[in-house]
């Protein structure tokens, strides 16, 4: 494999990691740990245990990024967050 096709290679993965988002959940000192984990479930389509866990460490950290993803797909989830009551934001 020639050096150019190796560094073009190498920037498209570059890049394709930069255009990730993070969705970061909150703690809100308000939400139930029922609803954030029954949330989670639904919007983000998380397992039972990775809610639980995120919902954890929202709780005791105060934050936790919930999905990682383009912008297209972590925005509508945020916006479903958010009409939920929850607290979320994307970085």
């Amino acid at each position: 494999m020639s050096t150019l096709l190796k560094k073009k290679q190498s920037l498209k993965r570059v890049v394709k990691r930069q255009s990730l988002k993070e969705l970061v959940l909150y703690n809100d000192d308000v939400n139930t740990f029922e609803h954030v984990i029954t949330t989670l479930i639904k919007v983000c389509h998380h397992t039972p245990i990775q809610a639980e866990q995120s919902a954890m460490l929202v709780h005791y950290k105060g934050k936790c990024t919930v999905k990682t993803d383009e912008l297209m797909v972590v925005k509508p989830m945020c916006l479903d967050l958010l009409d939920a009551g929850l607290s979320a934001k994307i970085h």
